[in-house]
């Protein structure tokens, strides 16, 4: 494992596998101009995707690359197109730059919220340059092995009534309908969470990838994209301050090692 690319707002390390993990929801970081403007229910970050560069420690064992962000998602969502387009029509969703939390908590205090131009310049400081390197390292690992899968990692309050009813299932995998990858890389994950009893799942249910399963994953170019979108629950406590618990950890980290290899297996086969 090479740690070779440490940029302002995210870390890169270069693995020897055609695989890369990204955790564009992991960083907690918020710029003294942009805090000072913050509600403390913002400053709070409940949303974070918390803990998983932690969790997913094993990927470096596995040869995998990683990429991690230091920005909160409260300053720019990199899970979010651009152009801020809503990736699921009819449904309530945050945006790149959002103003309030999951919870429809306001984000910043009156009149501080940012401008058009205050988005613009978050958007080439803090979304591009995490988007080239992603794009850079899934190009590099393609270019080495002729296939690379791309693993993106997030979680999630279990229970959130403004997105879904209810409690959501343990571990959601996304794959934009099996658009995002070939049929067998699914196929071979969706065998790894069938196959245990520990934890509900589905496939392309209230989360079917975000922007970077859907805009990355080319499997006819041999880029295979799958979102795991895990409930907090699984892994930490969900309750501020959102501590990580070791003993849910330890439970769930070889499922998710299971996943990962069945994916980067089955990549390999398909493009044989």
């Amino acid at each position: 494992m090479e740690t070779s690319t440490h940029a302002p707002t995210y870390a890169l390390s270069r693995g020897s596998v055609p695989l890369l993990v990204s955790f564009p929801h992991a960083g907690i970081g918020i710029p003294p101009d942009i805090e000072a403007r913050m509600t403390p229910e913002a400053l709070l970050r409940a949303d974070t995707d918390w803990h998983l560069p932690q969790l997913y420690d094993f990927v470096a064992q596995m040869g995998a690359s990683t990429l991690v962000p230091q920005m909160s998602r409260y300053v720019i969502d990199l899970n979010r197109p651009p152009e801020d387009t809503n990736l699921y029509p009819g449904q309530d969703t945050t945006g790149l730059v959002p103003q309030d939390t999951f919870r429809k908590q306001p984000l910043y205090l009156a009149g501080q919220a940012p401008d058009a131009a205050e988005l613009e310049t978050r958007r080439e400081r803090f979304w591009r340059p995490y988007h080239v390197a992603l794009r850079g390292e899934l190009e590099r690992l393609r270019d080495l092995h002729g296939v690379a899968v791309l693993w993106d990692a997030h979680s999630i309050s279990s229970v959130l009534p403004r997105f879904f009813e209810g409690k959501l299932p343990d571990l959601n995998l996304g794959t934009d309908q099996g658009r995002a990858c070939a049929p067998r890389v699914q196929a071979a994950v969706e065998a790894v969470l069938a196959g245990q009893r520990d934890y509900t799942q589905v496939s392309n249910g209230r989360f079917k990838g975000g922007y970077i399963t859907r805009h990355y994953g080319e499997p006819a170019r041999g880029i295979h994209a799958l979102q795991m979108e895990m409930c907090h629950c699984t892994y930490m406590d969900e309750p501020a301050p959102f501590g990580f618990r070791p003993d849910l950890a330890a439970r769930v980290r070889p499922l998710l090692r299971q996943m990962l290899q069945a994916a980067l297996d089955a990549a390999v086969e398909a493009r044989a």
